[in-house]
């Protein structure tokens, strides 16, 4: 076992601990690697007397066989007991479901199990409601649902030793103001987040061999697992392919995804389905165009227009030189100086909306025509009540902003702020503030 990474989720076991006390079970999803097992682990050692934790992955048929009969539950947990060698104590133990959606009937059972009141139960799922483990199956009600998400830069920064940087850049933040010398070295602390990334084995890579090539060749590896997964789900390869070529597809000039030009023909049923379940898979996240972002944008988010991002954008890097036996360790010495020539926008947007969906936003964006060749484009909207936040990214420190003022001006009646998110340090520029990358983080709160 590895090192075992501080995760902000943690607290929110607590909370749930606390206040159900038993009462509902918890469901934490998130993509393959992204360290859901450990985290409930190490919770289950620590605040439990004793836990037993089923991989369903690995789990015998036996253990399976015994949530399809749940009229004696005093059998199951004896069984349960007998089998993992483990103590249960009525509400002071945990039973994890790991990997759950490998056994449906142990899904189901939940219901039944929370409502027998002498355990707690956690589960963790990746691609979790995908139809074909869920179809013949009572969803429990009694689940409460939360997503882990590749580390974040606090945790990052933790599982580096730093435990100062994040609340200082916050205080700069809240005060608005600039780092000066000081940003230079933020930013570059910063690009090594966007190269690793906030998979922990590709995190633990990094400290244990200080080694791009290393830290790529695990990233490789958990991208390879996603494709073996998409490949089951998929076996003609067309899910995998839509996945893979997130780039390619966010690094060209056009404002969305365009699966046909990456499938060819495929019927819109079945597309709707491979969409869904890379949707679910959690491997990605979606931003979808608002339509009229006057009538907030759940109403009207067009299903046919939306970009792709990855959940990772430590990841997206690797794909990105996906062609290559593995990438040179050149090509992260020149993106961790900023030296690479490459137009990198799209891997700034890419963790733009990383940064964004794990503080809990919806990711929406918005274009509208400047004139007959060319578009407005903001590339991300928050919704804060009845009020906008938009948001126009720049990987450069060019500061000019003629989309955000031509889009604050079109809908000027719920702007609340406006931000333009680049490389350069924190700077007011009348109503619009200029915010670094790495304060991205702050936004969501």
């Amino acid at each position: 076992m590895g090192r075992i990474f501080k995760r902000k989720l943690y607290d929110q076991l607590l909370e749930w601990k606390r206040i159900q006390n038993g009462k509902t079970a918890i469901l934490i999803e998130g993509a393959r690697r992204v360290g859901k097992s450990t985290l409930v682990e190490q919770f289950a050692k620590n605040e439990y007397e004793s836990y037993i934790l089923i991989d369903f992955n690995e789990a015998s048929e036996e253990v399976k066989s015994l949530f399809n009969n749940l009229m004696n539950k005093d059998y199951i947990f004896l069984q349960l007991q007998s089998i993992y060698n483990v103590v249960l104590k009525n509400r002071k133990s945990v039973i994890i479901f790991d990997e759950v959606q490998n056994c449906p009937q142990a899904r189901q059972a939940i219901k039944y199990l929370v409502k027998d009141g002498r355990y707690d139960y956690i589960e963790t799922g990746s691609l979790i409601s995908i139809k074909k483990n869920t179809k013949n199956i009572t969803l429990p009600s009694e689940e409460e649902r939360v997503t882990l998400y590749p580390m974040d830069y606090e945790e990052f920064r933790w599982a580096m030793g730093d435990e100062v940087t994040v609340p200082l850049l916050r205080t700069f933040y809240e005060q608005r103001l600039p780092l000066d010398k000081a940003h230079r070295e933020k930013m570059r602390d910063f690009r090594l987040y966007m190269l690793v990334g906030g998979m922990p084995q590709a995190v633990e890579a990094y400290l244990e061999t200080n080694n791009f090539s290393m830290v790529d060749r695990a990233k490789r590896g958990i991208i390879r697992i996603y494709q073996d997964d998409f490949q089951k789900l998929d076996s003609s390869g067309r899910l995998e392919t839509l996945f893979i070529n997130i780039p390619s597809q966010l690094s060209q000039t056009s404002n969305r995804y365009k699966p046909f030009s990456v499938l060819g023909k495929v019927e819109e049923d079945k597309l709707m389905e491979f969409l869904k379940d890379l949707e679910d898979s959690k491997t990605t996240l979606f931003s979808y165009h608002s339509n009229d972002p006057n009538v907030g944008m759940s109403l009207t988010k067009d299903i046919s227009k939306f970009k792709i991002f990855c959940a990772d954008t430590g990841l997206f890097v690797t794909l990105a030189f996906w062609d290559k036996d593995y990438t040179e360790n050149v090509i992260y010495q020149k993106l961790l100086n900023d030296k690479l020539s490459t137009n990198l926008g799209y891997v700034y947007e890419n963790m733009i909306a990383q940064m964004l969906a794990t503080s809990g936003n919806s990711l929406f964006y918005y274009t509208w025509p400047k004139d007959e060749t060319h578009n407005y484009e903001i590339d991300f909207l928050l919704s804060r009540g009845a009020k906008l936040h938009p948001i126009e990214v720049k990987s450069s420190g060019y500061n000019s902003h003629k989309s955000l003022d031509a889009f604050c001006e079109k809908f000027s009646h719920i702007i609340e702020r406006r931000y333009l998110i680049y490389t350069k340090d924190l700077k007011k520029d009348k109503e619009t503030l200029l915010l670094p990358v790495y304060m991205t983080l702050f936004l969501g709160e």
